[in-house]
């Protein structure tokens, strides 16, 4: 097993190091970073019930892979997974086992500065992804610990781990709902995902946390930036006022969805908006349309 020291290195130091160990066909394959979307924004903004809609229209073309990457853990609710089957559900930073399993150290047991460089989690969607239906499953990571700068505990090993292997996994689509930022992460999310939706609310203070998520997302690397205003009841000198609060020099699109109570009435699971008419669900899909023109050919056809 590869071990190293964490407790002295940057983030860089350790890419590199990484890249030297790890065979390249395992760090890199052929770009399919286009299918790889993660959801951003201020809690409460509403990009969980964005991420569980937008899993369910590409259900239509590929086999869905949804993770929870958010704290807050609500995205099997807004999926339409019974409670009872939620409350089941032991994200992966606290499967302690399988942390202990993979990476040499088990959380919390004291384990010093060493433990496993490059786990091995080819397995995880397999053994902890929930299928939703035969065409969407869910992975319900949790969230990492804050540790101080240069530390790395086994679960955040794990995680990152993680999101390595899901940016090298083939013929599906993957959408990440994140918290607030995506540095969590770090440059693993930017080697595999091609798209960032930042979901903001019109107010001053979630365009602040919107306009950091994106300038962030664009210099790791990741090119396709959409910020989504939800709940927009006022037209749009608002949103356009806000809009100045945005990085001018950044490439992004802006779409606009409107209030609608439904959304609300049915929260948590978006299910019934799937099929129900609403002001919600033609926004969701323009912005689908935006990020894969080609999908709105195919709605045409």
């Amino acid at each position: 097993m590869k071990i190293m020291a964490f407790t002295q290195i940057s983030e860089e130091e350790r890419d590199a190091k990484v890249r030297k160990i790890i065979p390249r066909d395992n760090m890199d394959s052929p770009d399919n970073s286009e299918n790889r979307i993660v959801i951003t924004g201020k809690g409460g903004t509403g990009k969980t019930t964005i991420t569980a809609m937008l899993s369910y229209m590409l259900e239509k073309n590929h086999h869905v892979l949804a993770v929870d990457a958010d704290p807050q853990m609500n995205l099997p609710y807004a999926m339409g997974m019974d409670k009872n089957a939620v409350k089941r559900i032991i994200p992966l930073n606290m499967q302690v086992d399988y942390i202990e399993e993979r990476t040499g150290a088990r959380p919390g047991s004291g384990w010093g500065e060493f433990l496993s460089l490059n786990p091995d989690v080819t397995d995880v969607v397999n053994r902890f992804g929930v299928k939703i239906d035969d065409r969407i499953s869910i992975l319900v990571m949790g969230t990492l610990h804050k540790s101080g700068i240069g530390c790395l505990c086994p679960e955040n090993d794990l995680l990152d781990a993680v999101v390595r292997h899901i940016s090298i996994r083939n013929n599906e689509n993957i959408l990440m709902d994140t918290e607030a930022g995506v540095e969590h992460f770090g440059r693993a999310i930017a080697r595999g995902f091609g798209h960032a939706i930042v979901v903001s609310d019109v107010t001053f203070n979630s365009v602040q946390v919107a306009a950091s998520a994106m300038k962030l997302a664009w210099d790791l690397g990741i090119k396709g930036i959409h910020l989504v205003f939800n709940r927009v009841e006022k037209g749009t000198d608002e949103v356009n006022e806000l809009l100045g609060e945005i990085d001018a020099d950044l490439p992004y699109t802006v779409d606009m969805i409107p209030y609608d109570g439904k959304v609300k009435t049915i929260n948590p699971s978006v299910k019934h908006l799937m099929t129900e008419e609403n002001a919600f669900l033609p926004a969701v899909k323009e912005l689908l349309n935006k990020i894969y023109p080609e999908m709105r050919e195919e709605n045409r056809a």
